[in-house]
């Protein structure tokens, strides 16, 4: 079989566990896994710290996984969008670390990276800065930012070869790839699957050896909010 696996359901086997952290990659609701977010619901793991950028919507994305209170934790830059993101927090079932987008997005590069901590302005002066370590550098104040690493990530590409190698398309790069790296294991699922040596090098965004299994996907490709003009 190698990497490619038939479904999400069977591509997560032996992956989920309760307590476990998960990345999600995506930005809103593109590009977000979102076959495999329905799969990590239906595996029953609960107590999950969720990474990702929002938490998708009531019933899309990692909205569905906070319907089922499966969620205890979320590490995010944006929670807007989601009502039941909202009464959980608000009434302290759910717990946010929250992050400045740029910010979440070198935590996780870095964790990647094997990088555990660095040094940013961003947040500085205000409750994101409230317990981390504050240093100066050329009389600048700056605080720390730890990187993040998950047990398990899940990540949505446009393209795959049978290797692993991956493209992503657009907005979908804003997360994915470096959630791709930041996972103990991670899982992909694709629009497209092509033979080793179809792509060309030059546009691989991720390279195969972060990818551990594979799925092809349908897509619903849902928007949070439609607006068009009137007639």
């Amino acid at each position: 079989m190698g990497k490619l696996f038939p479904d999400a359901a069977s591509a997560l086997e032996g992956l989920t566990f309760d307590g476990m952290t998960v990345m999600a990659g995506g930005f809103g609701l593109c590009g977000i896994p979102e076959n495999l977010i329905v799969a990590l619901r239906d595996s029953g793991a609960t107590n999950i710290t969720a990474i990702s950028n929002n938490a998708g919507v009531d019933d899309f994305g990692l909205g569905l996984l906070l319907q089922t209170r499966q969620i205890k934790k979320m590490i995010s830059s944006y929670v807007g969008e989601n009502a039941t993101f909202e009464k959980q927090f608000l009434n302290g079932e759910l717990e946010l670390e929250f992050n400045p987008q740029g910010t979440l997005a070198e935590r996780v590069r870095a964790g990647g990276a094997g990088i555990p901590g660095f040094f940013t302005k961003t947040g500085v002066g205000t409750v994101i800065a409230e317990g981390k370590d504050h240093k100066e550098f050329n009389g600048e104040t700056y605080i720390m930012e730890t990187g993040l690493v998950a047990d398990l990530s899940l990540v949505k590409a446009w393209k795959a070869d049978k290797e692993g190698n991956l493209i992503y398309r657009k907005t979908a790069r804003n997360f994915n790839p470096m959630m791709a790296t930041a996972g103990k294991a991670c899982v992909v699922e694709v629009e497209e699957l092509v033979e080793v040596g179809e792509l060309d090098p030059d546009h691989i965004h991720t390279p195969g050896i972060f990818v551990d299994r594979i799925v092809v996907g349908t897509f619903e490709k849902r928007i949070e909010k439609r607006t068009i003009r009137e007639a």
